[in-house]
């Protein structure tokens, strides 16, 4: 039986039957909720199909998060050398946004990645946020905000697997906003390169609304797209994509749906924007 949870490869109006927004959300997120263990075993078993390799991070005894790589192999030499690009892609550091784990499982579902691509992806940084269906983890720490100076301990087995990790060409991060009026991202981009973000915004309007607000989230806006003039060093608590840009890319995109929206809505951007940043050129 089809999931319907999960959008078809090419959204049609029978799926994207009402782009409004849905009005649950009040002061929080109330949208559906995912068994992210099934999710999990859904994506390593993707991924395993097209001879990805699965990791298990270690966290505390009980808990680790899924780590998945496809390798592009060389004649000689470690796999990365052979591979004309390098890309990471994470999801589910918030346990109320279910919409990017399903995303990365349709994309692994599908398997329509690029040639001499090779990816390392992280389907969910917060298992047990999303088994009590809150923002934070089990100790009420928002993981996202962990990354200079973690103390959680999900936020420092991560980083100890990024540190092992090669540099990436382009980092995405996968999110959700439940007060969004639509699709939007931030770019984080210091040396200028060649930027994704306006073909991202136009490949996901056919299949989500984009959030046009001039203010959003308190930055500067212009057509779904926030370019953020802050320093990292300036700001005391770092999410994810801060990481990314000091350590491990210069281009880093961090992707926000409109969880007001139905799932299948906020799950099918997801799965254009992404779509769309690796079809571009690096």
């Amino acid at each position: 039986m089809a999931d319907p949870l999960v959008p078809k490869a090419s959204p049609t109006l029978d799926v994207l039957q009402d782009l409004r927004r849905l009005g649950k959300n009040i002061n929080g997120y109330f949208g559906e909720t995912i068994e992210i263990n099934a999710v999990l075993r859904e994506c390593v078993a993707a991924a395993q199909a097209h001879d990805w390799v699965s990791e298990d991070i270690p966290v505390s005894p009980g808990l680790a998060l899924l780590a998945l790589n496809r390798q592009i192999q060389a004649a000689s030499g470690p796999p990365e050398l052979a591979a004309r690009r390098r890309i990471y892609i994470s999801a589910g550091i918030h346990g109320d946004e279910p919409a990017g784990p399903l995303a990365v499982r349709q994309l692994l579902q599908e398997d329509r990645w690029p040639e001499a691509t090779a990816l390392w992806i992280c389907p969910c940084l917060n298992p047990v946020g999303f088994s009590l269906n809150r923002r934070e983890n089990s100790q009420g720490a928002d993981l996202n905000r962990q990354y200079l100076m973690p103390t959680a301990p999900e936020t420092m087995a991560h980083i100890q697997w990024l540190q092992r990790q090669p540099p990436f060409d382009l980092c995405l991060c996968l999110h959700e906003d439940w007060e969004a009026h639509g699709f939007y991202l931030y770019e984080l981009n210091p040396d200028h390169r060649p930027s994704f973000a306006e073909n991202m915004v136009t490949c996901v309007e056919p299949v989500c609304p984009i959030d046009h607000s001039d203010i959003i989230e308190g930055r500067p806006a212009r057509d779904g797209i926030i370019r953020p003039t802050l320093e990292p060093h300036s700001r005391p608590r770092w999410p994810e994509a801060f990481f990314l840009i000091t350590h491990k890319t210069r281009l880093s995109y961090t992707l926000e749906a409109p969880s007001d929206f139905p799932l299948p809505v906020r799950v099918a951007a997801l799965v254009a924007a992404v779509r769309a940043a690796l079809e571009g050129p690096l």
